[in-house]
C-alpha cells in the first residue's frame, strides 16, 4: 500500500482499475471513478486543489485493485470574484468486484483522513454488498442529496449505430479545441458554468490528462464568435467507449438545439475514432429533468446511479 497526494501516474493506474470494472461489471464503476470522470477531475483541479487531495491505493499482483481519493476542505475561488469554502470532506473511491472486501479498508482510512469532519461519498447503487458496509460504519443516505432537486447522479449509455444528422442553426459551426484555441476552450466552459473556478490553469492541467485529446474537445461556435457550447469526449480504447465530460452551453445560447446537435456530433467523431458506445453522468433528480432529458433525447438510457451517503464529523 502506498500513501501519497493524487498523481497522474496515479489517475493512470484509477483508469486501468477502471477499464477492467468496465468490462466485466459497468454498473459498478462509481460516478466519479469512469476512465473520463477520473482525467477530468484531476486535470481541471489539481493545480489548485491538489494539496488537499490525498490518497491511498491498493494493489495485488501487481494490479491496483483498490483506491481512495479525498477531498478535503478547501477554499474555492469563482469566476466572479467570489469565494466558496467548502467545509465537507468528499471521497472518490472504487473496489474491484473481485477485492470486495477491501472497501472496509477504504471506509477505515477515510474515516481517519477526515476525523471530525463532514465526510460524503458516492457508491454505486448497484453495489450491495459496499452499501452494506458503508452502513455499518455510520454512514446514512444524504437527504439533501436525495431531494427533488438534489445533486445524485445517473451514469446513462447507449451505441453509436443509427446516429441522426447533427443539425445547427443557420450560421452556427462545430469546432475543436485544436483549431479554436485555449483561450476559446476556457472561454466556453466559464460562459456555460458560471460563476466557475475553471481557469486558464485548469485547461493546462485538462491537457495533461490521461487520454485528453484536443480533436475531440468538441466547441459551437455562434455567428458572432462567441463558443456558444463544448464538451469534452474521453476515449477508453480498451473498451472502445467514449464519455463526454463535461458538457456545457452559454446561457444566452440555450433551447437552439446545440446541445442535442453537439452531443450527435460528438458521437460520430468518437465512431471514427474506433469507438461504438458511448456514456455520459447526468443529474438524475426530478428537478434536472431538462439536463436529462438531452441525453434521453439522442438515444441514452440509464445504466446506473449513485446512493449519496453522508456521516456527520
Amino acid at each position: 500500500m502506498t500513501v501519497d497526494l493524487v498523481t497522474v501516474a496515479a489517475v493512470r493506474r484509477m483508469q486501468r482499475l477502471a477499464q477492467r470494472i468496465t468490462a466485466a461489471r459497468p454498473e459498478l464503476v462509481n460516478s466519479d471513478a469512469s476512465f473520463g470522470e477520473l482525467a477530468w477531475n484531476w486535470g481541471r483541479g489539481h493545480a489548485a486543489d491538489g494539496a488537499t487531495w490525498p490518497c491511498q491505493l491498493w494493489s495485488h499482483g501487481g494490479d491496483l485493485v483498490a483506491w481512495a481519493w479525498a477531498h478535503l476542505p478547501r477554499r474555492v475561488r469563482l469566476s466572479d470574484g467570489s469565494v466558496k469554502d467548502v467545509t465537507a470532506a468528499y471521497l472518490a473511491y472504487q473496489v474491484h468486484p473481485e477485492h470486495a472486501e477491501l472497501v472496509d479498508e477504504v471506509i477505515g482510512w477515510y474515516d481517519a483522513t477526515a476525523a471530525g469532519i463532514e465526510r460524503t461519498v458516492l457508491p454505486s447503487a448497484a453495489d450491495a454488498f459496499a452499501l452494506e458496509r458503508w452502513a455499518a460504519h455510520g454512514f446514512t443516505a444524504d437527504p439533501a442529496a436525495l431531494g427533488d432537486a438534489g445533486r445524485w447522479t445517473q451514469l446513462t449509455e447507449r451505441d453509436l449505430a443509427d446516429l441522426d444528422q447533427p443539425v445547427l442553426p443557420a450560421g452556427f459551426r462545430f469546432r475543436t479545441a485544436d483549431d479554436a484555441g485555449p483561450e476559446a476552450a476556457v472561454q466556453a466552459h466559464i460562459d456555460a458554468w458560471s460563476p466557475s473556478s475553471y481557469t486558464a490553469e485548469s485547461y493546462a492541467g485538462v491537457r495533461q490528462a490521461p487520454g485528453y485529446r484536443g480533436d475531440l474537445h468538441v466547441l459551437v461556435e455562434a455567428p458572432d464568435g462567441t463558443m456558444a457550447a463544448s464538451t469534452i469526449l474521453w476515449l477508453d480504447e480498451a473498451n472502445r467507449s467514449a464519455q463526454f465530460e463535461p458538457v456545457g452551453t452559454h446561457p444566452g445560447y440555450r433551447r437552439l438545439g446545440l446541445g442535442r446537435a453537439m452531443i450527435l456530433h460528438g458521437m460520430r467523431l468518437a465512431r471514427a475514432a474506433g469507438a461504438t458506445h458511448a456514456t455520459v453522468v447526468c443529474l438524475g433528480a426530478p428537478a434536472h429533468v431538462a439536463a436529462r432529458g438531452l441525453y434521453y433525447g439522442v438515444g441514452f438510457r440509464e445504466l446506473s446511479r449513485d446512493a449519496p451517503l453522508i456521516k456527520a464529523g
